[in-house]
């Protein structure tokens, strides 16, 4: 046969070619899955298939680029006639040529995600509701999730169970707002995202002549990524394969184990129950991992196999270089990221790896700062992916905004960011003539709001937020950093505009503003005495931010391009990376909190963890910290389940260093079950803990630090202001540490 076909494995080459009929391919990671799909389509054309009968389905624009791209390499021009692309962008076109059926216009406009927000801030106003309590972001994300289980408007003001929910969610008017909304966009021949499926599928279920016109032309489909279809997406595929003569020519290719997209509404079940559907179906697990190494393919399996519901397979590879597992076992969050950024050299300079080769994944992109912070330290170029770095994030700009005021009054970038944020009813054009003011006079806008400013729109909310900042300024003589802050947080209002929001997007701000304060109460918490004796004066919040505006301004762009990767885990999907580093493995954190309160959300935590592992070719490291800082308090971190999953053996796990010395260890060889990650008490019970005055520290003292736990006191040196003790503390790597006394907490033992 073609020369394509040669580089197949047996399996992939029986999945390229049994074209006839339903076929499902079950592509484990690295097990060739695109080649196998692009090949498949090449294969169809080679046998006479005409290229404008095969429909391609896949979830980005660059998938179906790359999915051309290959086919056109095998039968030249040809690929660009098969239908190829997105599930949005291919129903657009069939929408166009039929929407004068559904009464809209063909050249419809489609409203993206902020259009559609717009229209419903409209409408809220309109019905006089609450904008707080019926929040655009919010109230788009339900007609979303409505959409994608085909309810329609009418049908949910119908559904009396559905009615019910949103009276105890103290939103009885959603569903005249998902009313009003389809009405409206009708009105003004408009669609947004969710419509080019959702009224497809009205389109092919209403219209016979259409659906047949489309099953006629497209003879075969194919799906990519199938385990991520949600219920309207399979519902639109069944439609046009299933039917009485057809030959149900549709292959689907994914991983259930990969399945990883339920907050967007993917079901797991479309790939689980696929059989159910064809019965007739014939499965090819492709089994072969070209990727990784036997030793992380190993731990893969291991973590799947926990799961209820999966399609059975078992993964393996010829990559018998074996590497190991590294497992990084910190005392703290800050800890963990000095070992990670220390990991990461050092895989630099023994195996010479570019920073391009590696990544760093984590559960939540709030976690990504004190990486970045360390990656910045060690000169470490580095980028953040599908997002921007911690510092750049527009909520935290937003708070170091306020944080800025209160220091330096006369930051009028800061001023103009803030001054109606949140929504104060000062307009653009007020601030502008503020700001033209504060020119003409040559001085600062912070004077001029001082000043008795003439009449102008809003003009008691500029009064209200002068004295709001007056009062911090003030504050600011008296607090440190992290009380400052907090006030700040709370009184400003920037928290609870993220939190009334009440949407997935929401919630990250509020976690990545819950990180900046973690990160704050972790400065004015550490008493510990830099290497170069530069010692800060105080633990003010002007403080903080020269020292945290000296990390952002060191964060230039690499002229190579040469960039280590952060990332969320959920961002990785598909991706690969010589090297990866998968972090803060605690209950809680990895698995998630909100994965305990769902049906089936630990499996689906599960297979993010398998994706995340599954990212690495020949380096993967582990790491968790005994403790993190959590709202603003330094808390016990259990180790996570997963790590309990995998075949550590107990000897193994108590090798890991419980005195002083290295925190990593290098798991290879011989695999065994293991019981349970045993805890280590590393950190004091903040509640018993008394910190003793500093004049019994002394040398010879034996002491008890909350993050440290239990030291002896070698020396004391420095004037009465400013002693600094030299502790050694047993159960921690690097046990000989400097402590500056005036802000130490420590308990006299005995």
């Amino acid at each position: 046969m073609s020369d394509y076909l040669d580089s197949l494995n047996d399996i992939q080459r029986k999945a390229v070619t049994d074209i006839e009929g339903p076929v499902l391919v079950v592509a484990g990671p690295g097990s060739g899955k695109t080649r196998v799909l692009t090949y498949r389509i090449a294969y169809l054309i080679q046998q006479g298939v005409n290229p404008r009968n095969i429909l391609a389905l896949t979830f980005t624009n660059k998938a179906a680029r790359e999915m051309k791209a290959r086919i056109e390499k095998v039968v030249g021009n040809a690929a660009n006639q098969v239908w190829a692309g997105t599930f949005h962008s291919i129903f657009a076109r069939l929408l166009r040529v039929d929407a004068g059926l559904l009464g809209f216009p063909s050249n419809f406009t489609i409203y993206d995600s902020d259009d559609a927000k717009s229209l419903i801030a409209s409408i809220v106003k309109d019905l006089g509701l609450d904008k707080t309590t019926y929040a655009a972001n919010n109230i788009l994300s339900r007609i979303s999730t409505a959409k994608s289980q085909i309810i329609t408007a009418e049908a949910y003001a119908a559904n009396n169970a559905f009615v019910e929910q949103d009276r105890i969610s103290s939103i009885p008017f959603f569903a005249e707002i998902y009313k009003r909304y389809t009405i409206r966009l009708k009105k003004a021949g408009a669609m947004d995202f969710d419509d080019l499926l959702f009224h497809l599928f009205f389109l092919l279920k209403n219209h016979p002549e259409v659906l047949e016109k489309y099953r006629r032309k497209f003879t075969y489909i194919l799906v990519d990524e199938f385990q991520d279809t949600n219920y309207l997406q399979y519902s639109i595929i069944k439609k046009l394969v299933r039917y009485e003569g057809g030959k149900n020519n549709i292959c689907v290719v994914g991983d259930d184990a990969q399945s990883i997209y339920a907050f967007r509404g993917a079901t797991i079940e479309n790939i689980l129950d696929f059989e159910r559907d064809f019965p007739m179906l014939k499965t090819y697990k492709l089994e072969q991992n070209y990727r990784s190494t036997d030793a992380i393919v190993q731990a893969a399996n291991e973590i799947i196999q926990n799961n209820r519901k999966q399609i059975k397979k078992t993964i393996w590879t010829d990559r018998k270089e074996d590497q190991g597992i590294q497992v990084i076992r910190a005392l703290a969050d800050n800890e963990e990221a000095k070992r990670v950024v220390d990991s990461i050299l050092e895989q630099k300079n023994r195996n010479h790896l570019r920073n391009s080769e590696i990544a760093i994944l984590y559960r939540t992109n709030a976690q990504s700062r004190i990486f970045e912070e360390y990656l910045r330290r060690y000169n470490i170029t580095y980028r953040v992916y599908g997002g921007m770095s911690f510092y750049q994030r527009k909520e935290i700009k937003d708070l170091l905004s306020y944080f800025k005021i209160c220091v330096n009054q006369n930051e009028d970038e800061s001023i103009q960011r803030i001054i109606n944020f949140p929504r104060r009813g000062i307009g653009d054009a007020t601030i502008e003539g503020l700001r033209k003011i504060a020119i003409d006079n040559d001085v600062s806008i912070w004077n001029v709001l001082q000043s008795d400013i003439p009449q102008v729109k809003g003009k008691k909310a500029i009064v209200d937020f002068t004295k709001m900042i007056e009062v911090f300024i003030a504050k600011s003589k008296e607090l440190n950093a992290y009380d400052l802050a907090m006030m700040i947080t709370r009184q400003s209002g920037v928290l609870d505009e993220y939190k009334k929001e009440n949407s997935i997007d929401s919630m990250a701000r509020v976690e990545n503003i819950n990180a900046l304060l973690d990160g704050i109460k972790e400065f004015v918490d550490n008493d510990e005495v830099s290497g170069d004796d530069e010692l800060p004066t105080d633990k003010s919040l002007a403080t903080y931010l020269q020292t945290i505006m000296l990390l952002t301004d060191a964060d230039k762009e690499s002229p190579d391009n040469d960039f280590v990767t952060l990332m969320s885990v959920h961002s990785a999907k598909g991706l690969e990376f010589k090297s990866v580093f998968v972090t803060g493995l605690e209950e809680k954190l990895f698995p998630s909190w909100m994965s305990f309160e769902v049906p089936d959300g630990i499996e689906e935590e599960r297979r993010l963890f398998y994706v995340a592992i599954t990212r690495a070719e020949s380096f993967l490291t582990l790491s968790y910290a005994n403790s993190r800082y959590r709202f603003g308090k330094l808390t016990y971190c259990e180790p996570s389940r997963f790590l309990e999953e995998l075949s550590i053996t107990k000897s193994e796990l108590q090798a890991l260093p419980r005195e002083a010395g290295s925190a990593r260890s290098s798991i290879s060889g011989s695999f065994k079950p293991v019981k349970m990650l045993e805890k280590k008490n590393l950190i004091v019970d903040g509640v018993d803990f008394k910190a003793s005055p500093v004049e019994m520290i002394k040398e010879g003292t034996r002491v008890l630090h909350l993050k440290f736990g239990e030291g002896l006191v070698k020396k004391v040196e420095g004037g009465a202001g400013n002693k600094v003790a030299t502790i050694y503390f047993k159960n921690v790597d690097d046990p000989e540490r400097r402590i500056m006394l005036k802000f130490a907490k420590l308990q006299v033992l005995g």
